[in-house]
């Protein structure tokens, strides 16, 4: 029976991972291992682990790569998770490690693989992250040995970056996997839940810049004056915590005691998907505005660099907008014109199935660890 690892540091990748991990639960042939760390951990972002066992994993191992009242350095970060997965893999001597997208707790989990001499598998690698985010998945790329991606533009990517063919697999978004489901929420559950008042609203959320750090004070700023001044409802929810993560929450304090914002930490990924589902726009920097509202068709509007590259002129439910108060303005203004129908650009929702039918085959198992770099003709 192969021992296959699945490392999970925030909310968005977990929500990424839950069907893949399920299908590894229940199959014979493999035994499912959970390394929980970062965001999950600390309470500030409202320790989501418990929502991982909630969900009735086996094998989870929580560990805590950061603290949460100090200002965070990514690089300690890296080392400290880097040391603490080393020493699990020791452990539970792994056959392979799957990781997902461009955080650091993902670099880790590739560094500890591709150095253990076990095999590391990529999900959403090839693509365009904006920001620090993008080096880091590019980095995981060339550490991994398997690239489960998104799209045909994600292989091609893949594919300039040196890796063969054979090693990359399309198989779609996992996250469309529950999009598609018919097993979300309702709506007045959720509502019920997380206490919402609001008949309609939108949803805010924005992440530091981690490589615009100098203008991050008056980017948000910019931001929620905008919001503000809208008049409109918000839920909105916390930024994930990269460097830079305290100067937004300190300026999300103007929201308290505002009738028309309702903050929180996290939000289970289900009931995350049906409040978009219902919501009038969404808006920031977080990638759920670039997936998940084109697959419900949703408006989103696109603030700053972060998710600059990653969709073009032919995604008519995205507006894009610079840190401008007036043009924030002008957009949340406009989102009302927007009617779009749903489509997705990254599978069908049988992701879970693909992946199943992917680590089953003898040929993963069997091909050779060693990577060779793969030069493409001119």
């Amino acid at each position: 029976m192969k021992k296959i690892i699945f490392l999970t540091g925030t909310r968005a990748d977990y929500g990424k991972l839950k069907s893949l991990m399920k299908v590894v639960q229940d199959s014979e042939k493999f035994e499912l291992y959970v390394f929980v760390t970062g965001m999950h951990m600390l309470q500030k972002y409202g320790s989501t682990y418990h929502e991982i066992e909630k969900d009735g994993f086996e094998n989870i191992y929580k560990y805590i790569n950061q603290k949460s009242n100090t200002h965070h350095h990514m690089d300690i970060a890296l080392s400290n998770t880097i040391t603490g997965l080393s020493n699990y893999c020791d452990e539970v001597s792994p056959d392979m490690i799957v990781v997902h997208g461009d955080r650091l707790e993902a670099l880790a989990g590739a560094v500890v693989g591709a150095f253990n001499n076990i095999k590391v598998m990529h999900i959403e690698g090839g693509e365009v992250s904006g920001t620090i985010d993008e080096s880091i998945r590019h980095s995981i790329t060339k550490m991994s040995h398997y690239h489960l991606v998104a799209n045909e533009e994600a292989k091609r990517r893949i594919i300039q970056l040196g890796e063969k063919e054979k090693s990359i697999f399309v198989f779609g978004s996992p996250d469309i996997d529950i999009m598609y489901s018919g097993k979300l929420p309702s709506i007045k559950l959720v509502k019920e839940k997380y206490k919402i008042t609001f008949e309609n609203y939108s949803i805010l959320m924005y992440h530091p810049v981690t490589t615009e750090i100098d203008k991050l004070e008056q980017n948000i700023k910019q931001v929620v004056n905008a919001v503000l001044q809208s008049n409109k409802n918000y839920v909105v929810i916390y930024p994930n915590n990269d460097t830079g993560s305290d100067i937004v929450l300190k300026e999300y304090n103007r929201l308290k005691g505002n009738e028309k914002f309702i903050v929180y930490p996290s939000m289970r990924f289900e009931y995350f998907l049906t409040l978009l589902k219902e919501c009038e726009f969404i808006i920031g920097n977080s990638s759920s505005g670039i997936r998940e509202a084109c697959a419900y068709g949703k408006a989103a509007i696109d603030i700053g660099n972060r998710q600059k590259g990653r969709y073009n002129q032919t995604v008519k439910n995205i507006t894009h907008t610079n840190e401008n108060c007036c043009e924030i303005l002008s957009s949340i203004l406009n989102s009302e014109n927007i009617k779009v129908d749903p489509i997705s650009h990254f599978g069908k929702g049988d992701s879970d199935k693909k992946f199943l039918e992917i680590i089953s085959s003898n040929e993963i198992w069997d091909d050779d660890i060693q990577k060779k770099f793969i030069d493409i003709d001119f």
